[in-house]
């Protein structure tokens, strides 16, 4: 793996921002689920025809769907659904399914994950081309790129039981690269592929809220549906497959900076002898307000970081992040210095808290500068 710098950024004060972000970085020597009905019926093939193109610009019109209250979930999907991956995002998102009475075959690299799942239901198959192999349409939730593609490509890899008729629904937050590699291996034995990252965390998946950033063959969106609506609150038809993707990095990306703003705010307001529990009140009241400071705001005053999303995605998505952007000479000078304070945090024994824990970079840096 490559060395991750400091994105060098052309402004004219570019010297004096990095200048300070090193010296503040500098390591201390003491551094060492849903109610709807699914039908289970006989496997049916995906050749629905489908209104929509196969492709499309990025730049054109997202299509898009939203809930609401009274739309119902689940109907019109026939047919077995794979799950890969049952960590803190795949577990709940799978239950989902399995709640809604859809068919659901289950595979994770740690067996005892999906016991509870087979208890409710579910069959289990031992790898996943065989998961692949039984079901219709197949998700995979993975934590980072070589995962996705190891458990899509890899030896026993989903591809070895896709074929003409079934469809394969990444869900995992992936560069695009990695993205249009699976999505050639998948479409390679005849099968659908879709990209369909997830705006949310763990909270929003069990509660079934989350956002889906779909791309790829539109005839597997139009079929893979009403399992989304099942999972989530609302989705989005992006067009090729990558422009779902980079949809998600850059939402990560604006997450990931605004924690770390946030962070030093809260930092500051002790400082200066305010109450960080009042900021956090008087933000939510304002124009600036987002439920993300509301919720991890006040468990970060008390320097608790229950994970809902580590810190080691976090800053996976940053370093691609900053990837996607340099292939495109964008400056994202404010995401790159965020991303080496998650790099801190990490170094710092925190990568599997919550995000949030990145306040540690800066306040044990504080502290350092103050004794």
């Amino acid at each position: 793996m490559k060395a991750e710098l400091l994105f060098d950024c052309p402004f004219p004060f570019s010297s004096q921002i990095l200048a300070s972000t090193r010296s503040l970085l500098r390591p201390s020597s003491s551094m060492a689920m849903s109610s709807s009905f699914c039908p289970r019926m006989p496997i049916s093939p995906l050749l629905r025809p489908s209104p929509f193109p196969r492709s499309c610009s990025f730049f054109s019109t997202a299509i898009s769907s939203q809930l609401s209250d009274a739309t119902p979930k689940g109907g019109g999907f026939a047919g077995r659904v794979g799950f890969l991956g049952l960590g803190i995002m795949g577990s709940p998102m799978a239950l989902n399914l399995i709640k809604a009475g859809c068919d659901v075959t289950v595979w994770n690299r740690t067996k005892s994950k999906c016991d509870h799942l087979i208890d409710l239901g579910a069959k289990y198959e031992p790898s996943p081309a065989e998961v692949a192999s039984s079901c219709n349409v197949t998700f995979a939730m993975l934590a980072d790129p070589d995962s996705a593609i190891d458990v899509a490509c890899g030896t026993n890899g989903a591809a070895k039981g896709m074929g003409p008729g079934k469809g394969y629904v990444d869900v995992s937050t992936v560069d695009g690269a990695t993205s249009k590699m699976i999505s050639q291996h998948i479409r390679d034995t005849g099968a659908a592929f879709l990209e369909a990252p997830v705006s949310g965390s763990k909270k929003p998946a069990e509660d079934a809220q989350l956002i889906f950033l779909a791309a790829g063959d539109a005839s597997l969106y139009e079929t893979a549906a009403p399992l989304l609506d099942i999972m989530g609150k609302s989705r989005f038809y992006l067009g090729d497959v990558g422009n779902g993707a980079a949809m998600k990095l850059v939402v990560n990306m604006i997450m990931g900076s605004m924690m770390a703003s946030f962070s030093e705010g809260l930092l500051l307001s002790e400082k200066v002898g305010l109450d960080p529990n009042v900021l956090i009140e008087v933000v939510s009241q304002g124009a600036i307000s987002a439920p993300m400071y509301s919720v991890k705001g006040p468990s970060m005053v008390k320097a608790t970081y229950p994970a809902a999303f580590p810190l080691k995605h976090q800053q996976k998505d940053l370093r691609l992040a900053l990837g996607l952007a340099e292939s495109v000479s964008q400056p994202i000078p404010i995401a790159a210095v965020a991303n080496e304070l998650y790099k801190v945090a990490k170094s710092r024994g925190l990568s599997d808290q919550d995000f949030s824990a990145v306040i540690e970079a800066l306040r044990t840096n504080l502290q350092n500068l103050e004794q």
